[in-house]
């Protein structure tokens, strides 16, 4: 699958596209394909400052 990961801090030029390994559900949970997510630049900066 492909995903948006930061591995460091800064500001939205740190988000990278990878690709992962699809998951994998484990026993009493459930998948559900999501195509497409939106991330706003609020949501970014909020992230980024707490951590």
């Amino acid at each position: 699958m492909r995903a948006v990961q930061i591995t460091r801090f800064g500001g939205p030029e740190v988000m990278d596209v990878v690709d992962l390994p699809d998951p994998v559900p484990g026993d009493g949970e459930q998948l559900f394909d999501v195509s497409s997510s939106g991330v706003n630049f609020a949501d970014t900066h909020h992230w980024l400052s707490s951590h």
